[in-house]
């Protein structure tokens, strides 16, 4: 009898219990997306890439404002509020009579 792949002497090698928490990307890497969305947005789709920023770093700190943040995360709520910020102003001036922000 031949014993094909995955019959071996354990039934359920992995259980649900330890694999859960592995799906999904983990928190570092939340908030190193959040960081280049941030740098991003400030040269191409603001309006787009700042609260994608917003919500990544929020993300990446457990959604609380409590306990050790990691500072790319961080930096990644508060670069792409800005840019958010900023592509909000550049949008209402733009639609103001005028010449626009400047």
């Amino acid at each position: 009898m031949m014993a094909g792949f995955g019959q071996g002497t354990r039934r359920h090698p992995r259980s649900r219990g330890r694999t859960w928490s592995r799906t999904g990307l983990d928190r570092a890497t939340l908030g190193i997306i959040g960081l280049v969305c941030a740098i991003a947005g400030f040269f191409v789709l603001g309006i787009v890439l700042g609260p994608a920023a917003i919500v990544c770093g929020w993300l990446a700190m457990g959604r609380s404002w409590t306990g050790s943040r990691p500072v790319p995360a961080l930096v990644a709520v508060v670069l792409g509020s800005i840019d958010t910020l900023l592509a909000i102003l550049w949008l209402a001036g733009t639609t103001t009579p005028g010449n626009g922000f400047f």
